[in-house]
């Protein structure tokens, strides 16, 4: 799978080891754990400035922190941590998603340092708690604005197929990006997709006919294709290689553009939700089944997906056996 992270050498060793165990033992995506090491950073970057350890003329986003050892995050306490977390608020205006996002790392990092490498006796942000987090109705397409989406499609578009198969399968299937961008051949087994999600855990999709017609159709596109280099990949680009996530993005922004669905916050993850809320809304899937489905480890992350629609609440009203009453004159 494509993906580019940042330059872990320029790290201090306790950051690096950090992150190879998150990835390698802990089995963390490279997406997570290039976030915990951006947000690890910028608070070693703020404690080094924050304990005059940083010359006051070079900018925040420029200062080393190659040196930063145990010896100085044993000084870090509860109120080192409600400083950054208020320098972040006030001065780099970040959300309470973004806050949290940075409170996980933190946590993360010195649970690992006193748990699973003893390296400190105490955890000085044992005790912090998650920002609040505002509750919002998941965004996702409607069930015309997903006709639209599938009805733009050029059929004469050399990658036609490929396309048109990407989107119907976020659509229908409600896969992650990375577990899209990763499949492989053997991914198919007659009318099921192997997917690998967070923390490698695999998982089977159930494909339905309009994913199946799909995949026969791109597939057979494939088997034509002239240079093959990633042999493995379901997902090609031009030149036979995996195609990357980036790209992916790139494509399915330009069929929202196409569909005239741009500029509504609209993604590649948005379609995950829009398949998700089709799935609750008109396939009455069940919360636990459509957990299986998603991928999630919690109950709770799947719930976001019980919102109901207008037309669900107008139904039930008028099915109220007392909607039939008429007084008696």
């Amino acid at each position: 799978m494509a993906y580019t992270s940042s330059d872990y050498s320029q790290a201090p060793d306790i950051l690096r080891n950090f992150i190879y165990y998150m990835l390698t033992i802990k089995g963390r995506s490279q997406l997570t754990v290039e976030n915990y090491y951006l947000d690890l950073r910028f608070f070693f970057r703020y404690l080094k400035r924050l304990r005059g350890l940083a010359p006051k003329n070079v900018p925040l986003r420029e200062i080393d922190i190659s040196d930063v050892d145990i010896k100085l995050i044993e000084t870090v306490t509860l109120t080192d941590v409600y400083a950054f977390l208020n320098y972040v608020y006030n001065e780099c205006h970040n959300g309470p998603r973004t806050r949290s996002r940075k409170v996980s790392a933190l946590r993360t990092f010195f649970k690992y340092l006193v748990n699973n490498v003893s390296l400190l006796k105490t955890n000085p942000v044992e005790y912090l708690e998650l920002p609040a987090v505002p509750k919002t109705l998941p965004k996702h397409l409607t069930l015309e604005q997903s006709y639209d989406l599938l009805s733009c499609f050029d059929q004469n578009d050399p990658f036609y197929s490929r396309d048109f198969c990407i989107v119907t399968l976020f659509l229908n299937c409600g896969m992650r990006l990375s577990e899209l961008t990763g499949l492989n051949l053997n991914s198919i087994s007659e009318n099921t997709l192997t997917v690998v999600g967070k923390g490698n855990k695999e998982r089977q999709l159930y494909l339905n006919d309009a994913c199946l017609k799909a995949l026969e159709h791109y597939l057979a596109d494939r088997s034509q294709m002239p240079t093959i280099i990633d042999k493995e990949a379901l997902f090609l680009n031009r030149r036979g290689k995996r195609l990357g996530q980036r790209r992916v993005q790139q494509l399915v922004t330009s069929f929202l553009d196409k569909a005239g669905l741009s500029g509504q916050g609209l993604s590649t993850h948005k379609l995950r939700h829009t398949a998700a809320t089709m799935m609750y809304q008109y396939g009455e899937a069940d919360i636990r089944v459509l957990q299986e489905i998603l991928g999630h480890s919690n109950l709770s992350t799947t719930q976001i997906y019980t919102h109901v629609s207008s037309r669900q609440k107008e139904s039930a009203i008028q099915s109220n056996p007392l909607a039939q009453f008429k007084p008696k004159k």
